[in-house]
């Protein structure tokens, strides 16, 4: 007898694979579904398509599906995507920050596009090939890591509401890489079990976000490149290719001479003005956070102590943390200075292996 009927989000690679095979072999009903969400002809990007919207790997999601005997449906969400991931990109690095598609993609997209269909497709439940756990906790549900430290994908989905969490099943949280490539290869399909992993944002597969901004943005090399290069006293270093082409913490491809290495600090998307400093400049001890999404708690916690990562593969840093509630911004004052601390990117605020909630960072607060 079914114990329910499953959505699972088939990117065709390993992970969403091996999650449909556990999940079919644990007796779930399965509906598989890959969602299309960019069409590569529409820029300049030439090779290969690559990641979760390709002909390819549609092809390969479906094949699966085929095989182990449930429907396959191809969702075609590129006017959502384009609106919801792509412009919030271009406005981001428009306005001086550095954006993180993969946070807004799974909170707007993947689980508010998936669930509507569930529930079209009379599913009980979605899955997804992400490495992170769930868990009830009286009348909450909490995220928390993934049992592979290498692979603990709980940072990018600190956006999901509980209502998201309550029908969302994870089937790879409790295992490592090394494992879920080992299934696929005593389950017979082996091409899976050794594709390698994409890193790449999904709708630059070539890893140029430069030469995206400069497609999609016409005249924007020539209405930024005439900006300069400052210290944190306003004295000119030199002038830059455009404010949007540099991130915070950059010290290559800056083409400044100076006595030391310079590393870029603030980037001023009003002067068109990109602030260079020595290495102790990019380091701060305080930063505050707008649009936090609260997942252990049902609101934003009091003062508390927590580790806080501000990026995906950072190891996490002690802080404490208070709510601002004038301001609706959680104040962030970490135990030790950090480097290129980010506006634009993700903290996620951790309690041990549970994640609190998280939001986006904005400049560090003086």
């Amino acid at each position: 007898m079914s114990k329910g009927r499953v959505l699972i989000a088939m990117s065709g690679g390993l992970d969403s694979s091996v999650a449909a095979m556990m999940l079919s072999q644990q007796g779930y009903e399965l509906v598989g579904i890959t969602m299309k969400t960019w069409e590569y002809s529409s820029t300049d990007i030439s090779g290969k398509e690559t990641g979760c919207c390709s002909l390819d790997s549609i092809n390969d999601a479906r094949h699966l599906a085929v095989s182990m005997g449930f429907p396959h449906y191809v969702l075609d969400i590129r006017e959502e995507f384009k609106h919801f991931i792509v412009d919030d990109f271009i406005d981001q690095y428009l306005k001086g920050r550095t954006p993180n598609p993969c946070v807004l993609c799974n909170t707007h997209i993947k689980w508010a596009a998936l669930l509507k269909r569930a529930e079209q497709l009379n599913c009980q439940y979605m899955a997804t090939g992400h490495y992170a756990r769930i868990r009830r906790e009286n009348d909450r549900m909490i995220l928390y890591k993934g049992a592979d430290p290498d692979k603990d994908q709980s940072y990018v989905l600190w956006g999901l509401s509980q209502d998201f969490l309550r029908k969302t099943i994870l089937p790879l949280g409790a295992f490592t890489k090394t494992e879920i490539r080992e299934m696929a290869r005593k389950a017979g399909f082996k091409e899976i079990a050794d594709k390698r992993e994409s890193y790449e944002i999904c709708f630059i597969p070539d890893n140029d976000y430069r030469g995206f901004l400069k497609s999609e943005v016409p005249g924007l090399e020539s209405r930024t490149r005439d900006g300069v290069f400052t210290d944190k006293d306003g004295n000119i270093l030199g002038k830059h290719q455009g404010y949007p082409f540099y991130t915070i913490g950059q010290r290559k491809g800056l083409n400044v001479s100076a006595g030391e290495p310079l590393y870029v600090t603030r980037i001023m998307a009003d002067t068109n003005t990109v602030v260079l400093g020595k290495k102790s400049d990019t380091l701060s001890e305080t930063f505050s956070v707008s649009g936090f999404n609260a997942i252990k708690y049902a609101h934003p916690p009091g003062d508390k102590v927590v580790t806080v990562k501000i990026r995906y593969k950072d190891p996490g840093h002690p802080a404490n943390i208070r709510y601002d509630q004038e301001n609706n911004r959680l104040l962030v004052h970490l135990h030790e200075p950090v480097s290129a601390i980010t506006p634009g990117q993700s903290a996620v605020f951790y309690d041990g292996e549970d994640l609190i909630g998280g939001g986006f960072i904005e400049l560090p607060s003086s």
